[in-house]
This record gives structure tokens, C-alpha cells and sequence, in this order.
């Protein structure tokens, strides 16, 4: 690179006008007015109405696709994306409860995720969704609740993998995991499932995720749908779905680049046709967050002050880890790196000096950017951090301090 610093991937998703960011082609004052200032959130429904769409294009006839609620549980964007995907995915019982608010089939919902509490099981069970099983001990657990509260449960099964999905940000599988059945142990449980009352669905087989490597997919990809047909010879009935997780990442850093689908896509093209004559049936199901909401939504704060500390510019904003814990760095990053960021009303200013973006915290950690290039900022102006429509509100210590937390808005 020369010598110069690695840039980021264009931020070229959210429109400009007269040097103002524009988002759902509204300005940014305009949404400043709206939340009745900063800080807050603000997501782009056509971003992610976009974004369902292009899969859809790139993606063999019949995968269907699901949200991961976690990614943005915002009852308002989770309403959208309903309208927009074939089936939601849930990790808690508040988020069912979003989720049925929304509308959403039962049948098109499951719940995944480690330790469910009895009150959960039974609430998903009178539901009617479907239960991604963690473990032997949860299936009794879901038997005992179903037969007292007269309801047959529908499950799945989730699996731990003997292999990761490489390069990925997050892991899931592989090695020891509280996550699922180890693959090996499977076909015991799926014996037991057989001797007690409850509808077997199929497999959800979840590997990593934030991965940006087309061939890391396509290798995690086969090797899922190779274990969910030696898996589907001890199914105690059709499997009638097969969740082959996501791991779709999106660019946050300098130096990444955005992945290509379409490698992905013609492994898949190529390999469905024989695994839906092994599964007749089969829903083949492809489970998306970030992917779908994260570039989609911003992050908004307002300097209240610009200082110099010994020969460094500092921009001192009303917002921080507090709001945003994953742009400071402080959510699973093993060195600091920073998120893209401009000052949303002087987009059409050169970034003319190198500063420090942090937040109002007594903590070192409260920082937003570092030694970032940005066309010179006041107080007053706004400074947005970009990729910031996942993971982002609800994965943050928004009580940290004791500071207001910061309105999320649907535009």
C-alpha cells in the first residue's frame, strides 16, 4: 500500500446532500430535530428491504431466509424485516415476544440458544415454534413441560460441528462449545427423540460468524451439508428443515473487503439438487443478521468539546462505549480497531487533520475513533459511526454512568 494506512470499504450506502448525510432520504438535521438531539440511532429500511432483495437474486431459487432477531431486536425493525424474510430467529423469550408481535408465523420461528429456562421452554412450547435443542438434558426438560402443559413440542437439533468456519469473528462450533450437541452424540438424541412425544423437525447447524472469506463459506458450507445427510440416517422422521446457519460478515475495519456471494452461491446451486433428493421436502434455510440490518443503521453523537492534550486533538462527544460498545473496541476485539466514522453535516469537507473521537466516560476504553483522518469538527457538530445497524444498542452497558441512553429510530 506504499506506506499508507489501509482504508476502509467506501461508506457509499447512505446518500449526500449539500454536505449533509442523508438517511432514508431524509437529512441528518432533520433527524436530530426528530430525536430531539443526540445521541441516537437511526436505521435505513430501504437498506435493508435492499439487501433481502439482492440475496434473493444471488441465491438459488428456494433458500429461505431467516433473521437472527439478536442482531437488532428494535420491535420496529423487526417488524420490517418480517415483512421482508421467510421466518425469524429467536434467543430469549423477550425476543419471542417480539417476534410474535410481528406477526410472524409460528412455524416460521425458532429459538436457539443455551440455557432456556423452564419458563421459556413452556412459553415457546404454547407458542407452537420451533425449539433448536442444546443439549440431552434440555430434552427432557422440554418433554416433562410439553406433556404438563398438553402440548406436543416441535424441535430441532442443534449441532456442534467437528469443524469451524475459518477466519470467522465469533466461532461457534468446533472443538468444546456450550453450544449444541456434539456432532458425534447426535444420533443417541436423536433415538430419544424418537421415544417420546415430540415433532422432529430437523438440523440447525450453526458454525461462526462476521466471516468475509467466500472460500471459508463454501468450505464450512459443504461440510455442514455432508454431516446433515449422515445426520438424516438416524432422523427419527423427514426432515423437514435444515438451518445452515449464516456467517455473512460486513466490512467494519481498514483493509476489509466486502464478500462475494457468488462463490457461495454456486456451491450451493451445485449441491441442493442432490441433498433435496436425499430430504424431499427440506427447507433449507439460511439464518442472517448483521448481514442483513448492519450497514443499514448509524450511530450519531454530538461534540461538546475539541481539545489538545499535548500535540493530540481530541473530539470530546455526548456519546461512547455506553451507547456503542462495539466501536470502542470493547466487544471481543484483541486490538483496537476503528470503526469508519465522518462528521455527518461536513461530508463535503476534506479530512484535513488526525484525531482521537471519544465519549464522555471517566474510562481510557470510551473511544469511539483513534487517530482518525476527519475534515476539522466543532462542538456542535456530529459525528456518525457507519456500520452500526447491528450489535449495537441492546449489546452495549447503556447504564454505564448513570447518562441517558440514546433513542433508535426506523426512517
Amino acid at each position: 500500500m506504499n506506506g499508507q494506512r489501509p482504508c476502509h470499504a467506501p461508506m457509499d450506502q447512505f446518500e449526500v446532500a449539500d454536505g449533509m448525510l442523508q438517511v432514508g432520504g431524509r437529512p441528518l438535521s432533520d433527524l436530530v430535530q426528530q430525536a430531539g438531539g443526540t445521541p441516537f440511532y437511526a436505521y435505513d429500511r430501504r437498506l435493508m428491504t435492499r439487501r433481502v432483495a439482492a440475496l434473493r437474486q444471488t441465491l438459488p431459487e428456494g433458500i429461505a431466509l431467516h433473521y437472527a432477531i439478536k442482531a437488532n431486536p428494535m420491535p420496529a425493525v423487526v417488524q420490517h424485516m418480517a415483512g421482508q424474510v421467510d421466518g425469524l430467529d429467536v434467543a430469549s423469550a423477550g425476543e419471542l415476544r417480539v417476534a410474535l408481535d410481528a406477526g410472524v408465523s409460528a412455524a416460521d420461528i425458532s429459538f436457539a440458544g443455551p440455557g432456556k429456562t423452564d419458563d421459556e421452554l413452556a412459553a415457546a412450547v404454547a407458542a407452537g415454534i420451533t425449539i433448536n435443542l442444546e443439549s440431552a438434558t434440555e430434552l427432557e426438560r422440554l418433554a416433562a413441560i410439553a406433556e404438563k402443559i398438553g402440548h406436543r413440542p416441535h424441535v430441532a437439533v442443534r449441532v456442534n460441528p467437528d469443524f469451524e468456519l475459518k477466519t470467522s469473528g465469533m466461532k461457534m462450533s468446533g472443538g468444546a462449545k456450550p453450544f449444541g450437541v456434539d456432532a458425534e452424540a447426535v444420533p443417541a438424541l436423536l433415538k430419544r427423540i424418537a421415544a417420546l412425544d415430540v415433532h422432529f423437525r430437523g438440523f440447525h447447524i450453526f458454525s461462526g460468524s462476521q466471516n468475509l472469506r467466500a472460500e471459508a463459506l463454501v468450505e464450512a458450507q459443504g461440510l455442514t451439508l455432508d454431516l446433515a445427510l449422515r445426520l438424516a440416517d438416524d432422523a427419527p422422521g423427514p426432515v423437514e428443515m435444515l438451518n445452515i446457519g449464516g456467517g455473512f460478515g460486513i466490512p467494519y475495519f481498514p483493509g476489509d473487503r466486502r464478500l462475494d456471494l457468488a462463490p457461495v452461491s454456486e456451491q450451493l446451486e451445485a449441491r441442493l439438487p442432490a441433498v433435496r433428493e436425499r430430504l424431499p421436502g427440506v427447507e433449507i434455510i439460511l439464518e442472517l443478521g448483521r448481514y442483513l440490518v448492519g450497514e443499514a443503521g448509524i450511530y450519531v453523537a454530538k461534540v461538546v468539546d475539541r481539545k489538545v492534550s499535548r500535540g493530540r486533538t481530541f473530539l470530546v462527544t455526548n456519546g461512547g462505549l455506553h451507547h456503542h460498545l462495539a466501536a470502542s473496541g470493547n466487544f471481543g476485539q484483541v486490538i483496537r480497531k476503528n470503526y469508519p466514522v465522518a462528521v455527518g453535516n461536513r461530508m463535503d469537507a476534506s479530512a484535513s487533520e488526525t484525531v482521537d473521537v471519544v465519549g464522555p466516560l471517566c474510562t481510557p476504553l470510551d473511544i469511539l475513533a483513534q487517530q482518525v483522518d476527519l475534515p476539522p469538527a466543532q462542538p456542535g457538530d456530529w459525528i456518525v459511526v457507519y456500520q452500526s445497524g447491528a450489535y449495537g444498542y441492546t449489546a452495549s452497558p447503556t447504564r454505564f454512568l448513570g447518562h441517558p441512553e440514546p433513542l433508535e429510530l426506523l426512517v
